[in-house]
């Protein structure tokens, strides 16, 4: 019988919502310091690339959704109005500007590393798709100046970054480096990758028995530990995934919190939806892991998989703004190949 990918039931549903979303200006949260009146500008004026979706990060990452789904998907009936948004969108003038922006007096840490992170592994997308579309080559080399100037910022700042964040949230330090890895292997980039390596063993690489009923915080869309985890299955270095594994790993009491799915008490509160991502990520990093866990733990694992994507896919693309200017991107993550 022919295997169905999972993630095509809802590419459609998550195209239309992407579409939407980077068109829509508003409501807006803008990462905006305003150095005088002059600086109260609208935000498709501020970003006349990524201005919709609430703040700029979400509209980069539904910019990499509709990449993702059009490479995987390119019979999507979307698979036009794609096309057509991003070419739109992805114009050399347009990025332009949003370099402009970011190289103005107190920008220096606008959306650092989420946001950064985000737009490495949308150009990374855009050229894997170009191989196979040629209009993704025009976007991709529209976006290049700006992904060029989110390195350069990358390779400044990680020297000076003694300590990690370990939130659950925009600023942990993992999941910034994961998807910049994403970046720097695709373009190869050996002086990034050596940095982000570098910078994983120096933070995570001697962690111990890894607090995971600490987890997870009340407005967390990521797990600081198993985000780590990811990116040392991918990085660890003096040592095998396996030996570093044993050594990270919880306790079996604190290993259950990562086990089970979180609840959501208001999918119409901002913060408090995140925890719908929250189960989405968790279900992208354990998939990851899957294959490289003791044999004891695949099938519990491999159930606790299906659970959080039970638990939050229904909730991606429908209802409340407060999910459904991002969420579709997370569960894009937990649905990759």
């Amino acid at each position: 019988m022919r295997h169905l990918d999972p993630a095509r039931a809802y590419a459609s549903r998550f195209a239309r919502v992407a579409l939407d979303n980077i068109g829509r200006e508003y409501p807006n949260k803008p990462d905006h310091v305003l150095q005088g009146a002059d600086d109260a500008l609208a935000p498709r004026t501020l970003h006349p690339v990524f201005y919709g979706c609430y703040d700029w990060h979400s509209a980069v990452h539904m910019h990499w959704s509709l990449a993702h789904l059009l490479r995987r998907f390119p019979d999507l009936p979307e698979a036009a109005n794609i096309r057509a948004a991003l070419s739109d969108g992805l114009q050399a003038a347009k990025v332009a500007d949003e370099i402009a922006y970011l190289q103005q007096p107190g920008r220096e840490t606008f959306e650092r590393p989420y946001g950064w992170a985000w737009l490495l592994k949308l150009q990374a997308e855009l050229d894997a798709l170009a191989e196979i579309t040629p209009p993704a080559v025009r976007w991709r080399d529209a976006l290049q100046p700006l992904a060029d100037a989110v390195v350069d910022r990358t390779l400044h700042h990680l020297p000076l970054a003694t300590y990690p964040v370990r939130a659950g949230t925009h600023g942990n330090s993992a999941f910034g480096l994961l998807l910049t890895l994403d970046y720097a292997e695709r373009r190869q980039h050996l002086a990034l990758r050596k940095l982000i390596a570098r910078k994983a063993n120096d933070w995570f690489g001697r962690d111990r028995r890894y607090p995971a009923a600490y987890e997870p915080g009340g407005e967390d869309f990521l797990s600081p530990g198993l985000v780590e985890a990811v990116l040392m299955l991918r990085l660890v270095d003096g040592c095998s995934f396996a030996d570093w594994w044993e050594v990270f790993r919880p306790d079996s009491l604190d290993l259950r919190a990562w086990l089970l799915p979180v609840q959501v008490s208001d999918r119409n509160d901002f913060r408090l939806a995140h925890l719908d991502g929250l189960n989405l990520s968790r279900a992208w990093c354990w998939k990851q892991l899957l294959p490289q866990l003791p044999s004891s733990l695949q099938d519990v694992v491999g159930k606790s998989i299906e659970a959080h994507l039970a638990a939050a896919l229904p909730h991606a693309a429908e209802g409340a703004y407060a999910r459904t200017h991002w969420l579709a991107s997370f569960a894009l993550l937990a649905l990759a190949e």
